[in-house]
């Protein structure tokens, strides 16, 4: 995946519009690579059989009907994110699949209110690293949890422990205008990097228990995969709207430059670093 941009462009206008647009056109992918990071998320938050659980930032749905097919009959999984295109394909997928205990609600978790002391447990993969107000957003997640019930979410470690996280960008430097650096401490994918930093929100918005453990995931992807997701998600794709058809193919042959010294027997063996992070309510 590519480094992240500015904080500016995690707004609810960029998933309403190009970036879930893209998430849309790409859900069997993001899908795929993800599993093993859904896998171990739904482990990690599930409180029971026919318990309720919130997905904050669940994005198309995977995990929130992961977590569904889990709980099963009775049980609530409550999926709530900024994007209505990505709802819109979660609903769709719910309703194919027949999960009547998966549910889906628009709105910013930051503020939306889910009900005080609601659910069982709240769960996310990579919805948490982009609020505008961390300690707010927490806060506010807390009260929709029951006394002792479970935090669990999995959210990106640093730059470093994700090496070919900026290789894309750096390949195409040269031709493209000078980019921003991003903020580290912005809402951003790397936002949650420093460990110490998500303690202290958690700890600050009234959370207890806290633990947060390195993910290493394997996250295998084809080269082409990883190229088309580089083009068209995070910052390259920001920087690529406003260039034309030549610079948008010399920068497509720049990427897979970049990528195929990493490619093995056909697959890049990609690893997510990660962090498993879980608290108390």
């Amino acid at each position: 995946m590519t480094a992240s941009p500015p904080a500016a462009t995690y707004s609810a206008a960029y998933w309403n519009q190009t970036g879930g647009q893209a998430w849309v056109e790409l859900q069997g992918l993001m899908d795929g690579l993800n599993k093993s990071i859904e896998d171990v998320l739904v482990e990690a938050a599930f409180p029971g059989a026919g318990k309720a659980v919130v997905d904050v930032g669940c994005g198309a749905g995977a995990t929130t009907l992961a977590m569904a097919r889990r709980l099963g009959v009775g049980g609530e999984s409550l999926g709530v994110d900024v994007s209505e295109a990505l709802l819109d394909l979660a609903r769709g997928r719910s309703e194919h699949e027949g999960l009547e205990g998966a549910r889906f609600a628009v709105g910013d978790a930051q503020s939306l209110d889910m009900g005080e002391h609601r659910f069982d447990a709240a769960m996310s993969r990579f919805g948490v690293m982009f609020f505008s107000d961390f300690d707010a957003a927490f806060a506010n997640i807390r009260r929709s949890v029951k006394p002792g019930g479970k935090l669990a979410f999995a959210c990106w470690r640093r730059p470093a422990d994700n090496p070919l996280a900026g290789a894309p960008m750096k390949a195409v430097a040269h031709l493209l205008p000078p980019q921003p650096t991003p903020d580290p401490d912005a809402p951003g994918r790397f936002a949650f990097a420093d460990a110490a930093r998500v303690r202290g929100i958690l700890e600050r918005s009234g959370w207890s228990d806290i633990a947060v453990e390195p993910l290493d995931a394997p996250t295998p992807i084809s080269l082409e995969d990883l190229t088309t997701l580089s083009l068209r998600m995070g910052p390259l794709a920001n920087a690529l709207r406003e260039q034309d058809e030549a610079t948008g193919a010399k920068v497509r042959e720049a990427v897979v430059r970049a990528l195929e010294p990493y490619v093995e027997d056909g697959i890049i063996p990609m690893v997510a670093g990660c962090w498993l992070v879980t608290a108390r309510a």
